[in-house]
């Protein structure tokens, strides 16, 4: 019996399981049939994939399900109204609202009346029929995964609308006359309601109601005339199809187009008796570009008398020339006042590919070698595999003159080669039964659907590289017999191929690369650009742009003449060379402060943790011959960051220097100090740590610096000597004195103040420390 739990568990899975068998995927794809294929065609798929799918029949572990979305693939298909919706919106459900009677916007005949036509053409007799809009109106899903897919090899015109736009319902008569002149041509035309579809009228660039867009190669391109004519349009098309979907051949380049055809494109030549091409002729080119290239001849040129003669044309009529690999006969040609759009597309599509074309790319084997699920009609393609070099040109000319002498319906057999080093995961995919070491393969592939195919090898093909007479080659011969019998042996109904893989995509060989798609981008830009910026726009570009060349040109005058000036200057000597050709280099700037009462917080009280200031203790007289050998000096530490450097009047700051040594000195006493006993001292003051250093001639710097400054107080009080003897700090010249009697001069006070800043920075000088910092005088 089963837990509540368990039974919750069966129930997820089984409705999993039901989700999972009701998704349809893409039913062509389920089919193995093409999008244009006729109800005919999808029911033999049908009837032939049931008998191979149906579990009664097959063993496969996956054939009921695989058979259940075979029949959910028919059964959408062989609806009308479902595969309508399906090839515009991707819905596959039969209880979309799509299906439902009522008014949608789902795509092409949307309404079964319309109501505005009813209002207005009825009760005021408008001409207009504005029921053509929604006839042709179609949603965002169409557009963006059918008209943007297809607008590589067709023009899409998109007329933007809404239903109370009276603007719309003026211009319907025009829009009706444009689809009866361009339609015939291969422009397809389309509507979108703008209140509907808003995303869509801001992607592609529209910015009012109505606008057409034109929708091509991806881009959207705005008309943006008020009038909507033939000849408007014409010219509009004309201007934004691509540059390179035509060249113009005279007799000059005529051989060199025809024998062009290594690109792997067949060669149309149009020749008219008019110097401007027919608008016809370059849709028909730029739908057939991937596979065709066109050449447009002018007769009535003076440069083109010989295409005329060789061909003997009509000079009054438009004719076409088909080339593919032979340059001096073509494979097909029409020759006609008017070629029509139909006309024409039919015979280049039936020739649009060479006698032995390269399989370059996943449409070029759609193309050549189609899929086909039906064994009594599938279609065989025999592939060369190759390198592209030179010296196999023998075996592809080999190959492709046994696939012209061959006989074979090209609906049933075709022929190809491929390069080896561009279709790599290819021919990995199909390497069973193949030699590596031998380049020069022959494989005959079925294609059963986009990523199924069978395939199997001609065991006895010899394709010499080196053969040059290959018409008389008993090679040739053989490998042509061998070919021959293994088609004839593999066209049969009941003969199945050896091999199977499920293949990738094949490698576009004439993709844009990265430069050419950023040249693309660039051009499709400044086309946007042009058409989008109005005049008051262009003008204030060109203003701005006028006014940043005036200021370039005002710099470039200004620095004429500078150079003039030195160059005035250099000729009379009064500039050197070296100044005007090579900048100086910054030099740091060594900056002495003057202590003062305004500066003194932030040389002493205020210093950041790690900073002191060094400084110099002078008088009025001695000021002007101390500084100069200090600067000397502290130079060398101009670049430290935590060194202030600063010098004091003893005149000013008498009374702080002597409250800064009594303080270091422990002492209440006043201090009576002469002024001129402390000229030259330098001090070390560490504002954060609260302790200074100090620097005399006469200085006694030993480890016993306390009962040394109780003898210095007692001379302080007792002695007042001239300076110039060099006393400091009570320093006596009795005989207990370990200092001897030398007579200093204000010229030498500093000389040993170099070794006393290295002790510093080493930490060997003695520190005073004091309680706090005094205030400094104010006067």
């Amino acid at each position: 019996m089963f837990k509540p739990i368990d039974l919750l568990h069966v129930l997820i899975f089984c409705t999993l399981a039901a989700l999972c068998l009701c998704a349809l995927n893409d039913p062509y794809k389920e089919l193995g049939v093409s999008h244009t294929a006729s109800q005919q065609e999808i029911r033999r798929a049908y009837k032939q994939l049931a008998k191979e799918w149906h579990p009664d029949k097959s063993s496969h572990p996956e054939a009921e399900r695989k058979f259940v979305q075979i029949k959910k693939a028919y059964e959408l298909l062989s609806d009308g109204d479902r595969r309508r919706i399906y090839d515009r919106h991707g819905i596959t459900s039969e209880d979309s609202h799509y299906l439902k009677q009522k008014h949608d916007y789902s795509g092409y005949n949307r309404f079964g009346f319309d109501p505005v036509e009813e209002f207005f053409g009825k009760q005021f007799g408008f001409d207009q029929d504005i029921s053509l809009y929604h006839k042709l109106s179609v949603t965002s899903n169409y557009f963006e995964h059918t008209i943007i897919p297809n607008s590589k090899n067709k023009l899409h015109i998109i007329m933007f609308y809404n239903d109370w736009c009276f603007g719309c319902i003026r211009i319907v008569g025009a829009f009706k006359k444009l689809i009866d002149t361009f339609e015939p041509l291969g422009v397809h035309f389309a509507t979108i309601n703008a209140a509907h579809e808003p995303t869509i009228l801001r992607k592609t660039g529209a910015d009012d109601i109505p606008r057409m867009v034109l929708v091509l190669a991806g881009h959207s391109y705005v008309y943006r005339e008020n009038i909507y004519t033939q000849q408007k349009l014409a010219e509009f098309i004309r201007k934004k199809m691509p540059f390179k979907i035509g060249q113009r051949v005279n007799d000059d380049n005529l051989d060199e187009f025809l024998n062009g055809w290594t690109d792997n494109r067949v060669r149309a030549l149009v020749l008219e008796p008019r110097s401007v091409t027919r608008l016809r002729y370059l849709i028909s080119a730029f739908g057939f570009h991937d596979r065709v290239a066109f050449g447009f001849v002018d007769l009535t040129s003076k440069g083109t008398k010989l295409i005329a003669d060789r061909f003997k044309v009509n000079p009054k009529l438009d004719t076409l020339f088909l080339f593919n690999e032979d340059s001096l006969r073509a494979v097909a040609s029409i020759s006609m006042a008017d070629i029509p759009t139909q006309t024409l597309d039919n015979i280049i599509s039936t020739n649009q590919f060479l006698s032995l074309p390269r399989l370059s790319s996943q449409d070029v084997l759609e193309g050549v070698c189609p899929a086909e699920w039906n064994r009594p009609r599938k279609r065989l393609c025999v592939v060369l595999i190759t390198e592209n070099s030179p010296e196999y040109d023998i075996a592809r000319g080999a190959l492709r003159h046994i696939a012209l002498e061959s006989g074979y319906s090209m609906e049933r057999v075709r022929f190809a080669y491929m390069y080896k080093e561009k279709q790599a995961e290819f021919l990995n995919a199909i390497s069973k039964g193949s030699f590596e070491d031998n380049l020069l393969r022959l494989v005959v592939i079925w294609r059963r659907d986009s990523t199924q195919i069978k395939y199997e090898w001609v065991d006895g093909a010899k394709l010499d590289i080196k053969t040059t007479d290959f018409l008389n080659n008993s090679a040739i011969n053989t490998t042509k017999h061998e070919i021959n019998l293994t088609i004839q042996r593999l066209l049969k109904t009941s003969e199945a191929l050896t091999y199977e893989a499920f293949v990738q995509n094949l490698l576009d060989e004439h993709a844009q690369g990265i430069l050419s798609k950023w040249i693309t981008r660039l051009l499709y830009l400044v086309d946007y650009l042009s058409d989008n910026i109005e005049d008051e726009h262009l003008f204030a570009a060109l203003s701005l742009l006028g006014t940043i060349a005036f200021m370039f040109g005002i710099g470039y005058v200004m620095m004429y003449f500078v150079r003039a000036e030195e160059e005035s200057l250099k000729a009379q000597g009064q500039l050197n060379e070296g100044q005007c050709n090579k900048p100086s280099k910054p030099v740091p700037e060594l900056k002495l402060y003057e202590l003062r009462a305004e500066k003194y917080n932030g040389l002493v009280r205020l210093l950041k943790p790690g900073c002191r200031t060094i400084l110099l203790i002078t008088d009025m007289q001695s000021r002007t011959k101390l500084i100069p050998p200090y600067h000397r000096a502290v130079w060398p530490y101009r670049r430290t960051k935590t060194l202030l450097f600063g010098h004091m009047l003893i005149e000013k700051g008498l009374s702080w220097y002597s409250e800064l040594l009594r303080l270091s000195l422990c002492t209440n006493q006043s201090l009576k100090i002469n002024p001129r006993n402390c000229v030259g001292t330098v001090i070390a003051l560490n504002g954060h740590r609260k302790y200074f250093c100090v620097y005399h001639a006469k200085h006694p710097e030993c480890a016993r610096g306390t009962k040394r400054m109780i003898k210095m107080t007692k001379q302080l009080l007792d002695r007042n000597d001239d300076p110039e003897i060099g006393n400091f700090l009570g320093v006596n010249y009795s005989e207990e004195s370990d200092v001897e009697s030398n007579v200093l001069f204000e010229d030498n006070l500093l000389d040993g103040l170099s070794n006393w800043l290295d002790r510093l920075f080493e930490g060997t000088t003695h520190r005073y420390y004091i309680n706090y910092w005094p205030d400094f005088p104010t006067k």
